[in-house]
């Protein structure tokens, strides 16, 4: 099954309505599509569904409660409302239809709906009667005006008795038309690991030699692989920056800690993206105290680290591999050599000579080079940046 949901979060809400009864199917079918789900019950919605039924199957505590103290010691609705990538209210009654339409917080549902940025989508389910009113239509519409989805109900017989529209849609049919709206994410299934930032390398206790990369173009590149469904795992270095949590992260601050994590890792890589900014020596020998200055001119002897991007290209069963070159002098020369000879599919050549961008900013502006193509991208935000490198690496390799 392809995971179109992958590192989606959805907040399910489930209202008043008989229908409520579906809403641990419906957490089921996001599951298997990939989402991360958390239930928020209505007061309504209880009358019909235990909270405790869809904490099993979503495996999370449920929320139900705007003035629950203990939440809203971390603004709790507000916590919800940024985590959600969809807002899905299914079963919506009529009467928390009118509430979405009209803007009201009446409780927590409604509440993290007016907070959030994320997509929110409708699935109605009421009586044929109700549902053919006037005032549900009127309200309907005021929902897709304000750029919300209606998943429409199905057509049969009701627990009323009453036949026609108005019973809620379909568990599947309903994570599919969720899922539908994320099919242009290229990247489902697909394995990447990341490297990001600068690694430290120790000469004694105190001293250490490193560079100044910051991570944020590693962390922007990270983010939207995952946005477009990749499962993203995220070597980082030193950095200035908060990752990703939809991501694996670990650690790996020396070159040598680095490669050996890449390694570990590697196996499983679809797709291979190396930003960090590797030393390329470190100190021979660390000194096991600080070093004192004498007046003398020290020498330090450094050996080479070990080639981590050029070992990953020249794997039997290598991902597609991107590297990052940071030049200062004779820019596209070196950066094809570096494709060359590292045996990338793709370099991300950028100029830390310019202080306008590159290291520490928030901007750059890069080409991307591959054995036939040079394309440059111009400065932007590091964000609209990775946005571009991603859309070009689609069209050229996937």
């Amino acid at each position: 099954m392809t995971k179109i949901l992958t590192n989606k979060r959805i907040v399910l809400g489930v209202s008043g309505s008989i229908s409520a009864y579906k809403a641990p199917d419906i957490v089921r079918r996001l599951q298997d599509l990939g989402a991360d789900v958390r239930v928020i019950l209505s007061s309504g919605g209880a009358k019909f569904i235990t909270d405790l039924s869809l904490q099993t199957v979503s495996k999370h505590k449920v929320h139900n409660n705007l003035w629950d103290k203990e939440a809203e010691l971390a603004m709790g609705h507000i916590e919800l409302a940024k985590w959600a990538d969809i807002v899905l209210v299914a079963p919506a009654s009529a009467n928390t239809i009118a509430n979405i339409a009209t803007g009201r917080a009446s409780d927590l549902l409604t509440s993290v709906i007016l907070a959030t940025k994320a997509n929110i989508f409708i699935a109605p389910a009421m009586n044929v009667e109700m549902y053919k009113s006037n005032s549900v239509i009127n309200n309907l519409t005021n929902i897709t005006k304000l750029g919300f989805k209606v998943i429409e109900p199905e057509h049969g017989e009701q627990a009323c008795g009453d036949i026609g529209q108005g019973r809620l849609a379909e568990p599947s049919n309903i994570a599919n038309f969720v899922a539908k709206s994320f099919e242009s994410n290229y990247l489902t299934g697909k394995e990447v690991l990341i490297t990001l930032g600068a690694t430290v390398e120790q000469i004694d206790p105190v001293r250490y030699i490193s560079n100044h990369s910051s991570g944020k173009m590693g962390s922007a590149i990270a983010d939207v692989f995952i946005n477009n469904g990749a499962s993203v795992t995220i070597v980082y270095g030193n950095i200035s920056i908060d990752l990703n949590n939809k991501a694996t992260c670990i650690s790996a601050l020396s070159a040598e800690k680095m490669h050996k994590t890449v390694m570990e890792n590697i196996e499983k890589t679809d797709i291979f993206v190396s930003v960090a900014a590797v030393s390329d020596y470190k100190a021979k020998n660390i000194s096991n105290q600080k070093i004192k200055k004498d007046g003398n001119n020290l020498t330090i002897e450094l050996e080479p680290t070990k080639d981590i991007l050029k070992q990953v290209c020249n794997l039997d069963k290598k991902p597609i591999c991107i590297g990052f070159a940071a030049e200062t002098q004779n820019l596209e020369k070196n950066a094809k050599n570096k494709l060359k000879n590292k045996g990338c599919d793709a370099i991300i050549l950028n100029d830390v000579s310019n202080a306008d961008f590159g290291f520490k900013s928030n901007e750059n502006e890069v080409y991307f080079i591959t054995k036939n193509l040079v394309e440059k991208i111009d400065k932007n935000t590091k964000q609209n940046i990775a946005e571009k490198i991603l859309k070009i690496f689609i069209r050229e390799f996937l």
